[in-house]
């Protein structure tokens, strides 16, 4: 799945903080920005190039209408949808174009449902049998097969396979992106893990987890909180 770069606009930080939580388990989307307000927003969205806006209405100061409103002249539009508490706004929110109108409290499945309406018709899954890595100064194409887990390490990753650790130059979400569609899930922020090379699972305190992986170093990979619930569908439990 195309990973979708989206802001988030909200004047509450709980609500910013609900719904990053609410797209991590809905997945193709990359949170790579928030404001609390329109103002703050319509900054950003003229610096950086959104897919995506999550936006609320009801905000001190301009509001998340006039904010869509304002959009329109952009020769770059981003897609919006509008996420809030009251429902007597849609009419106006599908005169200004948007994508969605989703009203608090909002569901994963039918975040999922709005965030399948951004992505083209056309478009079917690619499998990625080989990522390019480097390793000793030389450039190799490493099968997908072979690795366990992928870390983070600034702009870049580590990918990690039974024995050997490579540098890629793509970026964790990137390859999250790429590996979703074979079996690798994000458990962290700075983690995307095989499934299929997880050997134990254990519950740890405050909800986390830790998984222990097939690998000749029976290396140990920490699943967050906010993950573990779409960590558990993923492998059944």
């Amino acid at each position: 799945m195309t990973m979708l770069k989206a802001l988030v606009v909200d004047d509450e930080a709980p609500a910013r903080s609900e719904l990053r939580f609410l797209l991590d388990g809905a997945g193709g989307i990359e949170v790579v920005g928030e404001a609390s307000n329109a103002q703050e927003a319509l900054q950003l969205i003229k610096a950086i190039p959104y897919d995506v806006i999550f936006l609320d209405i009801d905000m001190p100061g301009l509001s998340g209408m006039h904010l869509a409103e304002a959009l329109t002249t952009l020769e770059r539009q981003p897609a919006i949808i509008f996420v809030t508490a009251h429902s007597e706004h849609a009419v106006k929110a599908f005169e200004v174009a948007a994508t969605d109108y989703l009203v608090k409290p909002v569901e994963v499945e039918r975040l999922r449902t709005a965030i399948e309406r951004l992505m083209p018709a056309e478009e079917a899954p690619v499998r990625i049998e080989r990522i390019p890595v480097e390793k000793g100064g030389r450039k190799l194409l490493l099968q997908v097969g072979e690795i366990f887990y992928v870390m983070a390490k600034d702009d870049y990753s580590y990918i990690y396979t039974n024995e050997e650790r490579y540098l890629s130059t793509i970026s964790l979400a990137q390859l999250e992106g790429k590996l979703e569609a074979q079996g690798f899930f994000r458990v962290h922020r700075r983690f995307v893990v095989n499934l299929s090379q997880v050997k134990e699972i254990v519950p740890m305190y405050g909800g986390t987890m830790l998984l222990t992986l097939k690998d000749k170093a029976a290396t140990q990979v920490p699943a967050s909180r906010r993950r573990v619930p779409a960590l558990k569908r993923a492998l059944g439990l």
